[in-house]
């Protein structure tokens, strides 16, 4: 799919129409104190609030799910973006009562209010496999949908999830990708579809699973050059091209993929002994030994101790496929980074991505943050806020919200004007 196949907020005229925005600002927060950690999920929908800023705009999220302990309120989320933006946020702590509808009625044209954490609904938690006529029906909709003319939805972290916050509207009401929604879309189908070659595609830390089905999709459709493995999918990789990793090292492999570990060792075997020749595999590495950072070259594998880092020599055959490449993906660490003296490999790659002339995309979850945290976004060409979403969508799998926005448009597109929506 590309934008084409989606309304955007250029399509239409939102002045003076009710807007429900549904946001995804799920943020790492600090558990004494509850304060952001990081807060780029908040800052990447001030765009979408900008264009609605003529509109009544009524904003829909979570934080985290019920049991978690960063299950909270939304206040704080409007808080933040309230100071992000310069203007009030109201928070109302209702999702579709008494309290919600009325604020919802009274909202003037400019002003912006949130709703509580929708994930304190149990529609939200219980329909999560329910068909789209089925989410449709849920309390959340039938009490929200007759107060507003829109939805837009920038909650493209949360695109790979089915709920009725998410694709229930689409039946009902015209449903419009917002600014964020867009790019992602935009950007991410670059390194599906088109991307300029040489393309070289680095996947690491430790969604072995995922990242794997990254690189048959990419392989199947004979876009990649080449795919440089890192963290722990390099070890699992090295695993599969018949290099013993360590029983330790293997443990973990097994440990963190679970049920899903026979599946995933299938593919990786699969992989290597079918298209071995896209893969550049780890060449040293770099194990903690009582603390300390100690090279290894992979020839002397095994190793009784935990495989940490990349080595010096792998991150040297990267660069030049780096510095030459017309399209770089890059998903997941190379190290076990959050140990400072095991933070060199992902370093690299990331000094690596903002010193290329390559189209850089930086496919969310932890390689995101930490493109925010050292301040290099400008430095990339796009940097994803979906961990999870992105890496379905890099994987060609099914995308609910993406789905209902398709279908929504098919429904509405013809109709814009009927609906006093200026098709523009």
């Amino acid at each position: 799919m590309s934008v084409s196949d989606v309304l955007t907020l250029d399509n239409v005229r939102l002045g003076g129409k009710v807007v429900l925005y549904r946001v995804d600002v799920n943020s790492p927060l600090e558990p004494s104190t509850g304060a952001f950690l990081d807060d780029s999920r908040l800052r990447a929908i001030v765009p979408t609030l900008n264009s609605l800023k003529n509109s009544k705009v009524v904003m829909i999220g979570h934080q985290s799910r019920p049991g978690k302990i960063d299950f909270t309120d939304m206040s704080q989320h409007a808080d933040r973006i309230s100071r992000l933006i310069g203007k009030k946020i109201s928070f109302v702590a209702d999702i579709c009562g008494e309290a919600a509808i009325e604020a919802i009625s009274n909202l003037k044209i400019g002003e912006i209010l949130f709703l509580d954490n929708i994930r304190m609904h149990d529609d939200e938690n219980s329909m999560k496999k329910a068909s789209p006529e089925e989410t449709a029906s849920s309390e959340i909709i039938q009490k929200l949908a007759p107060l507003i003319d829109v939805y837009v939805t920038d909650a493209f972290a949360a695109a790979h999830r089915n709920s009725p916050s998410l694709t229930g509207f689409s039946e009902i009401v015209p449903c419009i990708a917002g600014r964020l929604m867009a790019k992602e879309i935009d950007n991410l189908q670059i390194a599906v579809s088109d991307p300029p070659r040489p393309y070289i595609a680095i996947l690491g830390g430790t969604k072995c699973d995922d990242s794997l089905r990254v690189a048959k999709n990419l392989i199947d459709k004979n876009i990649i050059d080449t795919i440089p493995v890192v963290g722990v999918v390099g070890n699992m990789m090295l695993w599969a091209s018949g290099i013993d990793i360590g029983e330790g090292n293997k443990s973990f492999i097994r440990n963190a993929l679970g049920e899903e570990f026979q599946e995933t060792w299938d593919l990786a075997v699969n992989l290597y002994e079918n298209h071995s020749e896209y893969f550049l595999l780890p060449t040293d590495v770099a194990i903690e030994v009582e603390g300390n950072r100690v090279a290894m070259n992979v020839k002397k594998l095994p190793t009784d101790y935990p495989i940490y880092d990349i080595g010096i020599s792998t991150l040297m055959q990267i660069r030049p496929l780096m510095i030459n490449a017309g399209c770089i993906l890059w998903n997941g660490p190379a190290s076990y980074f959050e140990l400072p003296g095991f933070a060199f490999g992902t370093i690299e790659i990331l000094n690596m991505c903002t010193e290329s002339s390559a189209v850089t995309i930086v496919g969310g979850g932890h390689t995101s943050a930490l493109v925010s945290n050292r301040g290099v976004v400008d430095l990339v060409t796009h940097n994803s806020t979906g961990g999870g979403a992105c890496l379905t969508m890099l994987s060609g799998g099914f995308m609910p919200v993406l789905d209902s926005l398709v279908r929504s448009n098919n429904k509405f597109r013809s109709i814009l004007s009927s609906l006093e929506l200026d098709n523009r």
